[in-house]
């Protein structure tokens, strides 16, 4: 599925195909020129981000479903509309979208009421970048669709929460033919500080993106179960924490998430846990399509499906602790704040 990735060097991309480029449209040269960009999901990460690419200077024309989020991002200088259409003319169309139905219904256009989607309207040269956490069949079948009407699709989801979308400190996994990548460079460089480029196949930086949401997910389990035990014990969890990033575990997943679980803050701030359980569902079909067992991950599928059955479907990710602390007989105070 992936073999295209071997093959890039020769499509004209340097050796930093298949390694990391920093991003930062400061010192590199790159310059936004005023392009004209849609964005289709203005969720926080989103929002954060088209607000960034209208501050480097593109034209971003915002699609939102209600009426009503029209006159927030008037606010913030984006030029909204209600209609899909109007994104059609655009050099770029960016998504941030949920999960797959949402994306492909924004490509191929919903069946009710009947209505073409970005495949059908946008220019021929125009280049899809999709920007969301999708299953890698999905992308293909998108990259497919987008190259017989003639058009680009980079696929380039991100690691980061909606801070570091605010602060342009995103990393960004990107895929597609070099010439459309090298295109949405200026793009990945008012975005984010590093860009890592893993090749022609879109459907590669997909399976990264899942790969390193369930190694997350898989942290935050043992996090919030080594707190319970430290907490029950009587042990200072914070302490804990800033013992052990101080030493062996100084991840930025260790250090953010470990900081919410040890002071009890579970309240969303964007990922909650029916998006974390999509993309552990999405990583154990990757898995079992390719006859690799994943029992972590199927653990942690477990426990997102106890949170929600438990009622929390709007807290954040990190809420795995919670579980844990309630499992092991604690009770704690502010555990939603």
């Amino acid at each position: 599925m992936f073999k295209e990735a071997s093959e890039s060097r020769a499509g004209g991309l340097s050796d930093s195909t298949f390694g990391p480029r920093r991003s930062d449209s400061r010192s590199n040269g790159h310059q936004p020129v005023g392009s004209s960009v849609g964005f289709v999901g203005l969720g926080h990460m989103g929002l954060a981000m088209a607000a960034n690419l209208q501050a480097a200077g593109y034209r971003v024309t915002a699609h939102v479903h209600r009426a009503q989020q029209v006159e927030k991002l008037t606010t913030l200088c984006l030029k909204p509309t209600t209609d899909i259409a109007d994104l059609f003319d655009c050099e770029f169309v960016i998504t941030m979208l949920p999960d797959d139905a949402a994306l492909r219904e924004v490509v191929f256009g919903p069946t009710e009421p009947r209505a073409d989607g970005l495949a059908a309207g946008l220019m021929p040269g125009a280049i899809h970048l999709s920007m969301s956490t999708i299953s890698t069949i999905t992308a293909s079948e998108l990259a497919s669709e987008h190259a017989r009407c003639g058009q680009g699709y980079v696929a380039a989801p991100v690691f980061g929460n909606p801070d570091a979308a605010k602060a342009r400190e995103l990393f960004i996994i990107a895929a597609g033919t070099p010439a459309d990548v090298e295109r949405c460079q200026p793009i990945f460089d008012a975005l984010g500080q590093r860009t890592f480029l893993v090749g022609t196949a879109p459907a590669t930086a997909n399976l990264i993106k899942l790969a390193g949401n369930v190694m997350t997910a898989a942290t935050l389990e043992i996090l919030g179960e080594i707190v319970a035990l430290v907490r029950k014990r009587g042990f200072d969890p914070k302490q804990l924490l800033e013992i052990l990033t101080g030493t062996m575990f100084g991840g930025r997943a260790h250090k953010i998430y470990g900081d919410k679980i040890a002071g009890q803050h579970y309240a969303s701030s964007g990922f909650v846990f029916p998006l974390a359980l999509k993309d552990v569902r999405l990583a154990l079909a990757e898995a079992e399509a390719a006859r690799v067992p994943m029992p972590t991950v199927s653990v942690v599928r477990d426990r997102l499906l106890t949170g929600i059955a438990r009622g929390y479907s709007e807290l954040d990710w990190s809420a795995l602790g919670l579980l844990a602390a309630e499992e092991a007989g604690l009770h704690l105070e502010g555990t939603k704040t």
